[in-house]
């Protein structure tokens, strides 16, 4: 029983780290060069056509779909510690065997409707001409609003608040424990509105590096993953936010420069 116990154990991990591996294929697959894929298989291709046209050309919901990827891809590897730490109190007899996923699922969903906003965003930018096929921002004033808005997000209450509770799954699982299946989707709801009010900010920096960016996306993963750590977490939010800021002011004098 031992046995069996530990081999679904495993089983669960694996199928979360596949699931990262996947999201981080596709969005590699989207972020090759257009053609290069063209012998490929048919859905290869179509994922680097997602890239290789605006938003307003692509449509709406294959935008949609890359940002969904995005998430899934950035966002699921943050989550282990919270997950690690749902294990260790199955291990211990609490919850259930389906709650790891359920768990998963129910975080997982919250991001996938960040990326409606997202994505929703990116249409409107796109039919304004603020950016360009591969997601950047091609407007200096832009791309410095959106570095500010995330810095100065770094020191409000919010943010604390938020990454204190990702700080610390143990106290939240004691602060809001619900059994069974479904009290482990309701928890990982409530953790992915935790998570998203510690990363919605950073998250939106994509404007500024580019939403296929592969680069960006994993040096965002890492930061934010560092971040909901408690020790290089608490030498790191405060740094991050100003030099986000001295990114922001560094563009504005740049844009005023060109201006004169």
């Amino acid at each position: 029983m031992l046995g069996e116990t530990r081999l679904l154990r495993d089983a669960r991990w694996l199928g979360f780290f596949a699931l990262i591996l996947l999201a981080w294929a596709l969005m590699f697959a989207m972020s090759v060069p257009s053609g290069s894929l063209s012998n490929g298989p048919g859905w290869a291709a179509a994922l680097t056509e997602l890239c290789s046209f605006s938003a307003r050309e692509t449509g709406f919901w294959s935008v949609y779909a890359m940002w969904a990827l995005m998430a899934a891809a950035m966002m699921a590897p943050t989550f282990t510690p919270a997950l690690k730490t749902y294990e260790d109190l199955h291990h211990a007899g609490a919850g259930s065997r389906s709650g790891f996923m359920m768990l998963v699922s129910g975080y997982l969903l919250v991001w996938f409707a960040y990326a409606l906003a997202g994505s929703s965003a990116q249409w409107q930018l796109s039919g304004y001409g603020l950016l360009t096929p591969t997601g950047a921002s091609s407007s200096m004033w832009l791309n410095s609003g959106l570095l500010l808005m995330a810095g100065s997000y770094q020191f409000s209450k919010l943010k604390n608040s938020c990454l204190n509770r990702c700080r610390s799954p143990i106290a939240f699982y004691f602060a809001h424990w619900r059994d069974g299946p479904g009290g482990a989707f309701y928890m990982g709801l409530r953790l992915g509105v935790v998570c998203a009010g510690c990363c919605w900010a950073l998250m939106l920096l994509a404007f500024v590096g580019g939403t296929m960016n592969l680069i960006w996306m994993g040096v965002a993963m890492v930061l934010m993953t560092l971040e909901k750590l408690p020790q290089p977490g608490n030498y790191l939010t405060e740094p991050l936010g100003y030099t986000l800021i001295f990114g922001a002011a560094l563009i504005a004098g740049c844009a005023i420069a060109f201006t004169l």
